[in-house]
C-alpha cells in the first residue's frame, strides 16, 4: 500500500467508525459555553488529559485549554472564534471523546505520544452565548491580531507566546453558500494555508502549512471530491491566521461551509473529526511532509456562486407596457434563524433575479408556468419563507 493509500484508508477507517465514538451529547449546533464547560469537565474526568482555566471573556466568562499528549512538536487548535461557527468545537469534542474512549487505538496512540495538543474549544464565550460572530465589544475578534483590544485576543496571542506551537489550526465556519470556483456544486470544506506578506511570499512555516493543508485535502478526496477549495489568500494583516503564521506557527485554516440537508452541520462536523485527526496524525508521524503541496495549491477557489434556492424559468410581468420576460429567481434563508421560529416564518430573501445559469442552489424548482408581477420579488426584502414560497405555487 503507497503511501497516498495509506492516507485515504485511514481516513476511510475514521470515517467508519465516526458514528460509534461521536460525542452524543450534540444534536444541534446551538450550545452554550455552560454547556460546553460541563461537556469538557465530564471528557477531563475520565483521564487522558488536562482542562485548565486560561483567561476570561469580556463579560468574565471563562475560556478553557486542553492539553493531550506528552509529545513534541506542539499542535494548537482553536475554534469559535467567531461565536456562531461552532462546526470544528463539535468536531473536537468528538475527538476528545474518541481519545478518551479509545487510547490504544493506533491513530491515538501516535498522535498522544507524539505530540503536545493544545484546544482551546470556544475562544469567544460571549458570541456564542448570544449566537453571533462578534465578541460583547462588537469586535470581530479575527481583526484584532494588531490592536489586542479584546480581552479574547490578548489570550490567543499569549498562549500562542507561552507554549510556541510548531503547528495551528484556525478552524471557522464560512458563509454556507460559497461554490467550488465556477461550478454548481457547494463548498464543504475550505482549507487555507494564510499568507504571511502581501505577495504571498513562502518560507519553511508557509510550505510547512501547506503540506498539512494537502495532507487535510487528501484525507477528503474519498468524501467531498467536488466540493473542496481553497480560501481567499490575500493577506489580511489584522487576522490571526495571517499573523500567528507570521510569528512561526504553521497554520491551517479549516472553514465549514454548506452541504445539502444539512443545516446543523453533522456532515461537517464528522469531515472535521476525520480531517484534524488525520492531520494530527500525519504530523505526529511526520507523514505530512511527503504530502504533495500541489494538492492544496490547485484546489479551485471558493465563489459566490450559491443559493439556497433557485426557481428557474418564472415568467416576471413588469408591467402593462413591458413585455414579460423569462428568469431564475435565486433566494437564501436565514441560516441561523431564531429556534423558537416555525419554518414558514424563517426570514428568505430574494437575491437576484435573472440568468442564474452559472449558479448552483440546495434545492432548485422548475417555476415554468408560473408568472409573477416584478412588485412581488423585492431584492433583499426580509420576508417569511412560507409567503415567499407561496408566490411560486
Amino acid at each position: 500500500m503507497n503511501r497516498q493509500e495509506r492516507v485515504s484508508s485511514l481516513a476511510q477507517e475514521l470515517f467508519d467508525l465516526y458514528e460509534q465514538h461521536k460525542f452524543p451529547h450534540i444534536s444541534s449546533r446551538r450550545f452554550n459555553p455552560a454547556q460546553l464547560e460541563e461537556w469538557l469537565n465530564a471528557l477531563a474526568s475520565r483521564g487522558g488529559f488536562a482542562l485548565s482555566p486560561v483567561g476570561s471573556s469580556a463579560e468574565g466568562r471563562s475560556v478553557s485549554l486542553l492539553t493531550v499528549g506528552n509529545g513534541t512538536p506542539a499542535a494548537f487548535l482553536w475554534s469559535q472564534m467567531h461565536g456562531d461557527e461552532p462546526t470544528a468545537t463539535m468536531a473536537l469534542l468528538d475527538i476528545l471523546h474518541f481519545i478518551a474512549r479509545e487510547p490504544s487505538h493506533p491513530i491515538v496512540s501516535a498522535v498522544t505520544s507524539q505530540l503536545k495538543i493544545l484546544i482551546l474549544p470556544m475562544l469567544n464565550p460571549d458570541g456564542a452565548e448570544r449566537f453571533t460572530r462578534r465578541t460583547a465589544q462588537k469586535i470581530d475578534m479575527n481583526r484584532d491580531a494588531l490592536t489586542l483590544r479584546t480581552p479574547e485576543g490578548r489570550l490567543l496571542k499569549s498562549l500562542r507566546e507561552q507554549y510556541n506551537p510548531e503547528f495551528g489550526f484556525n478552524l471557522h465556519d464560512q458563509d454556507p453558500r460559497f461554490s467550488v470556483g465556477t461550478t454548481r456544486n457547494v463548498a464543504a470544506i475550505s482549507l487555507l494555508a494564510p499568507a504571511i506578506d502581501p505577495e504571498r511570499n513562502d518560507n519553511n512555516v508557509r510550505a510547512r502549512a501547506k503540506l498539512v493543508a494537502s495532507l487535510f485535502a487528501e484525507a477528503m478526496q474519498g468524501f467531498i471530491p467536488n466540493n473542496l477549495t481553497r480560501y481567499d489568500e490575500t493577506f489580511e494583516p489584522r487576522a490571526f491566521g495571517d499573523n500567528i503564521q507570521k510569528w512561526g506557527t504553521s497554520t491551517v485554516l479549516v472553514e465549514s461551509g454548506g452541504w445539502p440537508n444539512d443545516p446543523e452541520k453533522m456532515y461537517l462536523r464528522k469531515l472535521n473529526f476525520v480531517g484534524l485527526l488525520i492531520s494530527l496524525h500525519g504530523i505526529a508521524t511526520g507523514n505530512y511532509t511527503k504530502a504533495n503541496p500541489r494538492l492544496y495549491e490547485q484546489l479551485p477557489l471558493n465563489e459566490e456562486r450559491f443559493f439556497d434556492l433557485i426557481v428557474r424559468n418564472v415568467s416576471l410581468i413588469c408591467g402593462p407596457r413591458v413585455s414579460p420576460i423569462v428568469v431564475d429567481v435565486g433566494i437564501n434563508f436565514d441560516d441561523k434563524p431564531d429556534p423558537s421560529l416555525k419554518e414558514r416564518d424563517i426570514p428568505a430573501k430574494v437575491m437576484d433575479i435573472g440568468d442564474l445559469s452559472t449558479f448552483g442552489a440546495f434545492e432548485e424548482i422548475d417555476g415554468s408556468g408560473c408568472q409573477i408581477h416584478s412588485s412581488h420579488l423585492v431584492l433583499e426584502e426580509n420576508r417569511p419563507k412560507g409567503d415567499l414560497l407561496a408566490l411560486f405555487e
